[in-house]
């Protein structure tokens, strides 16, 4: 039997409640029976006493420091006031734990953890929005990225504020577990279960023309998801909304924080994950059901996005037990 993947909490003073609560929602819950793999989350600390949080709370460690040299993944929270100085030890556990190649993932103002530790220094990374000034000044040798959900960077991996902060951790577990493993987590989250990390942080819509947009780009994206097997075109896209398609173009980036090629091929390798985990369909019949039109440009896209082929992400995360394949329908993938 497979041993459950290993997260641990890096836990100390001034850390944030809603990034330990993110964390713990998502690798701390036993979801097995729904079909979502098995997690060890550790909560580590430099010792055993209870950690203060804002707000009255307290979280209780379970390990201390020495647990993290058997972490699949090791996540760091963000700060109540960004510019806490971590523990001596924290730092140097995360540099020891870089070194031996362990993945790291900061939330939010985390980043500054792992500044703090020398380990952003040469490297891009990204914070809240109106945290980059802040994080530019203080460590200057970090290459701070100014608009994206969450980025990578040798192994390191750094998130925006609040909510992209779930972003990343389900993508974590999209990346180690497959895209199904994170759909289902997401479901028992009632959050978006696909949002890439490099769409725009925030978005406004300060105008009730602009929400009136926004439902009719909601109702395209819709029928673009019904229809991911047939040709796709940005013309043929902006006609449904009744937009030129410069005009589409502007106002679905807007809301999207991608462009509608960009979000259709995001989509389209979403679509082929489900597949490939879900069924035993030939590679040419999966190709066709997302949108790929051939295996070979398929093959290709996964390349270059994924950094594998598809026949490989089917090897790593395919059900044990196949339901899906049987032929038919109009939709790609059963909703």
């Amino acid at each position: 039997m497979k041993s459950a993947y290993r997260v641990a909490l890096v836990a100390f003073p001034g850390i944030r409640a809603f990034d330990v609560s993110v964390i713990t929602e998502v690798w701390g819950t036993d979801r097995t029976d729904r079909g979502a793999p098995a997690f060890d989350l550790r909560r580590v600390a430099t010792d055993s006493n209870s950690v203060p949080m804002r707000g009255g709370l307290a979280l209780h460690p379970d390990r201390t420091l020495d647990w993290l040299s058997r972490a699949d993944l090791i996540l760091v929270p963000g700060l109540d006031d960004h510019l806490t100085p971590a523990p001596g030890p924290v730092l140097d556990a995360l540099r020891h734990a870089h070194a031996r190649g362990t993945a790291l993932a900061a939330l939010c103002g985390g980043a500054f953890t792992l500044a703090q530790a020398g380990l952003l220094d040469g490297r891009r990374a990204i914070t809240h929005w109106n945290l980059v000034d802040l994080l530019r000044t203080h460590h200057p040798r970090v290459t701070v990225v100014p608009d994206a959900l969450f980025i990578e960077d040798d192994n390191i991996w750094t998130a925006a504020g609040t909510a992209a902060g779930i972003d990343l951790c389900l993508h974590l577990v999209r990346r180690s577990h497959g895209a199904e493993a994170a759909a289902t987590i997401a479901r028992s989250m009632v959050t978006a279960p696909f949002r890439t990390g490099t769409q725009a942080q925030f978005i406004e819509h300060p105008t009730p023309r602009a929400d009136r947009d926004a439902d009719t780009l909601a109702a395209v994206r819709e029928h673009a998801l019904r229809h991911l097997h047939e040709p796709l075109t940005v013309a043929g896209l902006a006609a449904r909304a009744g937009m030129s398609p410069r005009s589409f173009a502007r106002h679905f980036t807007a809301a999207t924080g991608a462009t509608p090629l960009r979000w259709l091929l995001d989509q389209r390798i979403a679509a082929a994950q489900k597949l490939l985990e879900r069924t035993d369909l030939p590679m040419p019949e999966v190709a066709r059901r997302s949108g790929f039109g051939s295996e070979v440009t398929m093959r290709q896209h996964f390349a270059s996005r994924l950094a594998t082929s598809p026949r490989a992400y089917r090897a790593a995360f395919s059900s044990r037990s196949v339901t899906d394949s049987v032929a038919g329908g109009s939709n790609p993938i059963a909703r």
